[in-house]
């Protein structure tokens, strides 16, 4: 499937945008990425948290760096066959990688159906 640069960050602001208000006013020093290819050692990869969850967050932890989501283009892509899929797709992988910042593993991830 393809579908420009733009389209496909505009999906993924809005699976951001789709998550609670209640949610979104607890994530701390997050940035969300698009990069085009995951890392060439996991090439199916579609997301990653890369960060301290908030569960596992020390008291001085204010003046770290950003933890970061990172959503991997090419793969999205490449296994979604419509917009419709990919739209699903994108909204499940953003919801487990907030997920891994709130501190949840990926079995209950996969145990809510997020996996």
């Amino acid at each position: 499937m393809q579908v420009s640069r733009d389209v496909f960050d505009s999906l993924v602001e809005q699976a951001l945008d789709e998550i609670p208000a209640e949610l979104t006013e607890l994530i701390d020093n997050v940035v969300v990425l698009v990069e085009d290819e995951p890392p060439a050692d996991d090439p199916d990869l579609l997301g990653y948290y890369d960060g301290v969850a908030l569960t596992e967050r020390p008291a001085n932890h204010a003046a770290a760096l950003p933890d970061r989501i990172l959503l991997f283009r090419g793969p999205l892509l490449d296994m979604c066959v419509d917009a419709d899929e990919l739209v699903e797709e994108i909204r499940i992988t953003v919801v487990h990688e907030v997920a891994h910042h709130f501190g949840i593993d990926d079995a209950r991830l996969h145990e809510l159906g997020y996996a």
